[in-house]
C-alpha cells in the first residue's frame, strides 16, 4: 500500500475583491498561494503560522469546503485509489467524503444548539445511509464512550456541556464514518490550557486506536511540538519551511521560523532573552511584496530577496526551506529541555548544624 495519503500540488485559493456599484473585480486576496504538501498515512502533519496566513483556508480547500482556484489535491482512497478531489463530481465526492473529516475550531458554534448530542453524532451516518435503528443508537453510544463521555449524554443538548466536552462531541461526530484523514482546525485554541492537554491526549489515543492521519492546524507552537510528527510553516499564503518537528524546532532554516520559535516560553525561567521582534507589518495577501514575501521584515534580507521568489527546496535530510540563504544562515532554534541547568544540590545538614 502507498504510504502517502494526501498530496497537495500548487494549491491556490484567491478571493475576489469587488468594488463599485457594479461590483467589479478589482483584485484578489491570495489566501492560499501555491501550497505543496505530502502527508503520509498515520502521521500528524501540522501547519503553523500567524493569524491570517491562510492555514485554515488551506485545510478547508483540501476538503473542498472551499473551491480551489488552482492546483491539485490527490487523496488516496481505500477503494478508488488516487482521486483528484478538486475535479471530483458530486458522486465521487460522496464516496470520498466519509474518509475526509474535520474538527472545527469553535466547539460552541460548530454544534447545532437545536439538536441533541445523539442526533448531532448520528447525522453523518443518517446522511450517508450507513446505519439505522438500533445499530445507529449503539454506534452513537460507542462513539460517546470512545471520546470520554457517557452514553446517556446522547439525549442532552450542547448547551449542557463545557467547552472541552463540546469539542469531544465534535470529535465523536468526525469519527462517525471511520475516516482516514481528519483536518483538525485549531481544535484546542478555544479551550482552557488544562482542557487542551486532555483533548490533545485524546486525539493521540484515537490516532493510535483507529490508525488516523491528522492535518493539524494551529498557531500555538507549544501544542504543535507536543503532537506533530512533521511541521509546515506558512507565511502570507505560502509554505516557507517543512521538516520533522525536532529538526524544525531546533535547526530552523528560515528566518521567519526563527522569529516564531523565539517567542516560545523558555524552559528555564531565569532565561530572560527577549523574543525576536520583527520590523514592519505582515504584508497584505491582496498586495504582497515582490520576491520573497518575508523580505521587508527579514533581518538577513539581501538585494536578491527583493527581486526573486525563493523556491521551496530540500536543504538536506528532507528539510525544505524557501530561502535564498538557507544553506548559509546559522539560525537559533528553540531551547532544548536538556539545556536547562540543574538546580543546585543542597547538602543535608548534620544534626548539630540543624539545631544551631
Amino acid at each position: 500500500m502507498n504510504d502517502t495519503l494526501l498530496e497537495v500540488k500548487g494549491l491556490k485559493k484567491y478571493f475576489p475583491i469587488k468594488q463599485g456599484f457594479l461590483r467589479r473585480v478589482v483584485g484578489h486576496v491570495r489566501a492560499v498561494d501555491g501550497v505543496d504538501l505530502t502527508i503520509k498515512r498515520g502521521e500528524t502533519f501540522a501547519i503553523v503560522g500567524e493569524s491570517g496566513c491562510g492555514k485554515s483556508t488551506t485545510g478547508r480547500t483540501i476538503l473542498r469546503l472551499e473551491e480551489p482556484t488552482e492546483g491539485e489535491v490527490i487523496f488516496h482512497h481505500s477503494e478508488l485509489g488516487p482521486v483528484n478531489v478538486e475535479k471530483a463530481d458530486s458522486k465521487t465526492l460522496r464516496r470520498i467524503r466519509p474518509e475526509m473529516q474535520i474538527i472545527f475550531q469553535d466547539p460552541f458554534s460548530s454544534l447545532d444548539s437545536r439538536m441533541t448530542v445523539g442526533r448531532i453524532i448520528a447525522e453523518p451516518m443518517i446522511i450517508n445511509n450507513t446505519l439505522s435503528g438500533r445499530a445507529l443508537k449503539d454506534r452513537v453510544a460507542e462513539l460517546l464512550t470512545v471520546v470520554g463521555l457517557r452514553p446517556e449524554h446522547a439525549s442532552r443538548y450542547p448547551h449542557a456541556f463545557s467547552g472541552g466536552q463540546r469539542q469531544r462531541i465534535g470529535i465523536a461526530r468526525a469519527l462517525a464514518l471511520n475516516p482516514k484523514l481528519i483536518v483538525c482546525d485549531e481544535p484546542v485554541s478555544a479551550l482552557d490550557v488544562s482542557v487542551q492537554a486532555q483533548v490533545l491526549n485524546l486525539l493521540e489515543d484515537l490516532q493510535e486506536r483507529f490508525d488516523l492521519t491528522y492535518l493539524f492546524i494551529s498557531h500555538d507552537l507549544s501544542v504543535v511540538e507536543h503532537i506533530a510528527d512533521r511541521v509546515a510553516v506558512m507565511y502570507v499564503g505560502r509554505v516557507v519551511e517543512v521538516a520533522s518537528t525536532d529538526e524544525l524546532f531546533y535547526n530552523p532554516k528560515m528566518p521567519y521560523t526563527e522569529a516564531l520559535l523565539s517567542a516560545l516560553p523558555k524552559p528555564d525561567p531565569r532565561n530572560r532573552v527577549r523574543p525576536t521582534v520583527l520590523s514592519g507589518e505582515v504584508p497584505s495577501p491582496a498586495n504582497p511584496p515582490s520576491g520573497c514575501y518575508f523580505h521587508p521584515r527579514c533581518p538577513y534580507a539581501q538585494e536578491i530577496c527583493k527581486k526573486e521568489t525563493p523556491q521551496l527546496r530540500d536543504v538536506g535530510g528532507n528539510h525544505l526551506a524557501a530561502c535564498h540563504f538557507a544553506d548559509q544562515l546559522q539560525l537559533k532554534g528553540a531551547t532544548p529541555l536538556t539545556e536547562v541547568p540543574a538546580p543546585p544540590v543542597l547538602s543535608t545538614p548534620t544534626t548539630q548544624e540543624a539545631t544551631q
